[in-house]
């Protein structure tokens, strides 16, 4: 399978996963501080960039979260819609590192893949979705800093939990599927 190519699987993921992501949307665990949840699509977003590239997870965060927020809220708020991209772009970026659609996600790619996205997280939620904020939406700093950094901790949480479990059990299911390839 040649990874340097963009595809039709590439575009099928965009749309699975957005849809996915704008469904998920109104999937939210309250963590104590307004406007602000663990939520599962970014795990999904993880997920998806992790196996199909930075375009995909870029895509996904920045259309799901866009289409998400008209849906459920009635309005875009895209200080908060812009930096998702980030995450999955961070994300995304070492698709092939971590080898999961060869069956081949281990512990070292685990890291790698938490280490991504903790810093996608962090561009994304400690600097951009408040910098943003201040700038776009005239909110003041001390609230969207707290805010942010809240945002910051749920997703890592959400993302290196849900969406480790789920990239280990594609992976074992995608070398499995190689395996029987082979033999045949």
């Amino acid at each position: 399978m040649n990874n340097k190519k963009f595809g039709i699987r590439e575009v099928v993921a965009m749309g699975i996963g957005t849809a996915l992501f704008v469904v998920l949307t109104n999937v939210q665990i309250p963590i104590g501080i307004p406007n602000t949840y663990l939520q599962p699509r970014m795990a999904v977003m993880g997920f998806l960039a992790a196996i199909f590239g930075p375009v995909v997870g870029a895509v996904i965060g920045l259309v799901g979260h866009a289409l998400g927020d008209a849906l459920f809220y009635g309005s875009v708020w895209w200080s908060w819609v812009i930096p998702e991209l980030f995450v999955g772009l961070a994300i995304g970026l070492f698709a092939k590192k971590y080898k999961v659609r060869e069956g081949g996600f281990d512990v070292k790619a685990g890291v790698l893949f938490n280490v991504m996205q903790v810093i996608g997280n962090a561009v994304a939620w400690i600097i951009a979705a408040p910098v943003l904020d201040i700038v776009l939406m005239g909110e003041p700093a001390d609230k969207v800093f707290v805010q942010g950094i809240y945002a910051f901790l749920g997703d890592i949480i959400i993302v290196g939990i849900l969406g480790t479990i789920l990239l280990i059990a594609y992976s074992k299911v995608s070398g499995s599927a190689g395996s029987l390839k082979k033999e045949d």
